[in-house]
């Protein structure tokens, strides 16, 4: 307990012996301390403990625990202890240090400024030389962004989709300070399944997609099946290109595509 607590004690003890309510006492810490000021719910506790005539205002010492657990060994023991397993519990590290859990929770988070986080998902954990020559392709990409490339249709013809079993999130979870960046996690573990999707798109966005049936072989036949598909939805959704070069383009194929059947 710090001094500062120890002499805001004293003062709620002498202003509830004044008859002050909790709020009353509370305003008057707030004004007098500022940022520095008991945590509400602290103050209320303190109130009713005077309020019911008890007189001492330092913590009653538990059985098995030292009195005075938030002292600079054990902040430097907790501090090590996290430094070198970020995913410990507040549970296990107060059974290291032989110290009640509130105390580990505040050493953590007054005295070291430490919270615990969980990772955040990326699908990839790139390098900054990786990071930096996606951004110079994509600006290359739009450099040259006309009306040639909003014509185009492209497709992923044999995507798999897999299913994965990401560690949750509270599995992720560390302690970190402050300043310190957000630990990262990449979904990496496939489990159970995987389909194979057909994916159409252009420069506005997809067009058209599909799962291929499990045990479907992509043939002749069955392609042809799909440019039929893919024909209709671009009527629908982008009627100006059938109207273009590339709408020929796309009968053609479907067409070609019919007579090698």
């Amino acid at each position: 307990m710090s001094e500062l607590e120890l002499e805001q004690r004293k003062n709620i003890k002498f202003f509830v012996k004044l008859g002050k309510s909790g709020n009353e006492i509370r305003g008057m810490l707030v004004q007098v301390y500022g940022d520095n000021d008991m945590k509400k719910t602290a103050v209320y506790k303190w109130v009713k403990h005077f309020s019911d005539r008890r007189e001492s205002v330092t913590d009653e010492e538990r059985s098995g625990r030292p009195a005075i657990s938030r002292t600079k060994e054990n902040i430097a023991n907790i501090h090590q202890i996290v430094r070198e397993n970020r995913r410990l519990t507040v549970r296990s590290i107060a059974g290291q240090v032989n110290i009640d859990r509130e105390s580990v929770r505040k050493i953590l988070t007054e005295y070291l400024d430490i919270r615990k986080v969980c990772a955040k998902m990326v699908p990839k954990d790139l390098t900054e030389e990786q990071k930096q020559r996606r951004v110079t392709i994509f600006q290359n990409l739009l450099e040259r962004q006309d009306d040639i490339l909003g014509r185009v249709i492209t497709g992923d013809e044999e995507t798999w989709i897999y299913q994965y079993d990401p560690e949750t999130k509270r599995q992720s979870a560390q302690w970190k300070i402050a300043i310190s960046p957000r630990s990262k996690k990449i979904s990496f573990v496939q489990i159970k399944s995987q389909n194979k999707l057909l994916t159409f798109f252009n420069i506005r966005g997809i067009v058209h997609y599909e799962f291929v049936p499990t045990g479907q072989t992509v043939n002749q036949v069955y392609y042809l099946e799909v440019l039929g598909r893919l024909r209709e939805k671009v009527r629908r959704k982008r009627p100006e290109l059938l109207a273009t070069t590339h709408g020929t383009c796309i009968t053609t194929m479907y067409l070609l595509t019919r007579h090698c059947l």
